[in-house]
């Protein structure tokens, strides 16, 4: 049975899932918004008006979205930038102007055992640097 992670930050499980789905690969099927949309049937989406705000079914795949733990060992960065593919997946014209992505809690690094750096997009935390300098990981802002 396959033990899966529990994160209390949705924007960190984002985060999680564009390092595993998009850079490393090992999270499958590698999601695609266009072809989401092209097979979803609850209504019909429409990404040039809609994709200026999180698409709603598009978050909802992700919350439901499993990441088992044993994954979460292959982790050794985190790399947060508006041009990450997941963001591109969840707001398709997201210029990375508001804080709609923010990781608000230092609770799920924790599940990270090998994690060494993180890039992080900055706001007005200094705590999550202070908890994450402390356990002994390199800290930068966007």
């Amino acid at each position: 049975m396959i033990n899966n992670a529990v994160f209390s930050d949705f924007n960190f499980k984002l985060a999680i899932i564009q390092e595993l789905m998009y850079e490393q690969k090992k999270l499958s099927p590698q999601f695609d918004l266009y072809e989401f949309v092209e097979n979803y049937k609850g209504r019909e989406i429409n990404i040039e008006e809609e994709g200026y705000d999180i698409i709603p079914e598009v978050k909802e795949y992700f919350e439901k979205l499993t990441v088992p733990k044993e994954l979460l060992d292959d982790i050794t960065d985190i790399y947060q930038d508006e041009g990450n593919d997941i963001y591109m997946q969840l707001c398709p014209f997201w210029n990375g102007g508001n804080g709609i992505f923010t990781i608000e809690t230092t609770d799920d690094f924790s599940l990270l055992s090998n994690l060494e750096s993180v890039t992080l997009f900055y706001y007005d935390n200094p705590d999550v640097f202070k908890v994450l300098r402390k356990k002994g990981i390199g800290v930068n802002w966007l």
